[in-house]
């Protein structure tokens, strides 16, 4: 009796102990809550195997019966995914979402210009592989993801929405579509908030050849998006003091897109603005 009573009491604090920090799902898999960490995948790039960091940002309080959105960010080429941390901490230590920051290869992202990026890597198979490790946590909603992307991270922004269906809306901040990334037959219909600065001479607002890429025009681009995803052509027109507004509406997911022109805007407009990401945030809630 006392061997039965010994038994079944470490199997109850065993499972006492597991939901405190994990979900025991139907088929015996076990999920844990997810917190503020960083992560490595391991990918082969170039016929050798490299450890690649991701930062896992959570709220500092986690309500375990909530799933928290996930929102990616991808920094610009030579940047590091530190640089996020402070851009949305308010965001993620509010419990607004749980943020998701991946390093660049070599701080680049590989759009799929050969010889256009220092990396090679096929980064479209590195946030898969995340997606995949984030998918063993319990507390994440993958029906309400995002990303945001700045310059180099933007065009990453941009492959992922095109090549992937697990985003619902994504932010591609000051860059826009290329010729050697077009929107596929098979590109799922989400919303896009795409946003460029007119005095941008990094990336050419009008489009152009640069950094190994040929740009489309800003709003070439927009209208690209909004062609593709059977939105109402002709878009409403906003006036944000001397910037322009275009939306893009009745997609045919009930998604939306979003051009804005910030007039005097240069490539590095996000910086001492947070009330950009205040802006995009709203946004992505609405998808």
């Amino acid at each position: 009796m006392k061997k039965h009573l010994i038994l079944f009491l470490i199997f109850f604090n065993s499972l006492v102990g597991c939901e405190k920090n994990s979900v025991i799902e139907q088929d015996n898999t076990v999920k844990i809550t997810l917190n503020t960490k960083i992560i490595t995948i391991t990918q082969v790039i170039d016929g050798n195997p490299q450890n690649r960091e991701v930062i896992i940002q959570t709220p500092n309080n986690i309500d375990v019966n909530k799933n928290y959105p996930i929102v990616f960010a991808f920094h610009g080429r030579g940047g590091t995914h530190s640089s996020w941390v402070n851009k949305l901490k308010s965001f993620t230590n509010n419990g607004e979402f749980v943020g998701v920051y991946p390093q660049g290869f070599l701080k680049s992202w590989n759009l799929g210009n050969v010889g256009s990026e220092p990396s090679n890597a096929n980064d479209v198979v590195f946030v898969s592989l995340i997606i995949e490790e984030l998918k063993k946590h319990s507390n994440l909603d993958f029906n309400k993801m995002y990303a945001i992307g700045t310059s180099n991270g933007s065009g990453m922004v941009n492959k992922l929405a095109i090549e992937l269906s697990d985003f619902n809306a994504v932010a591609p901040i000051v860059s826009q579509l290329t010729e050697g990334m077009p929107i596929k037959e098979s590109t799922k219909s989400i919303s896009i908030f795409q946003i460029n600065g007119a005095a941008d001479s990094t990336i050419p607002i009008d489009g152009g050849s640069k950094l190994g890429h040929v740009f489309l025009d800003a709003k070439v681009s927009a209208e690209l998006w909004a062609s593709n995803f059977n939105c109402n052509p002709n878009p409403e027109l906003k006036m944000i003091g001397e910037d322009t507004l275009y939306v893009y509406k009745n997609c045919s997911k009930n998604n939306e897109v979003r051009y804005l022109r910030v007039e005097k805007g240069e490539h590095n407009l996000h910086w001492g603005n947070p009330e950009i990401f205040d802006t995009i945030w709203t946004f992505f809630q609405r998808f």
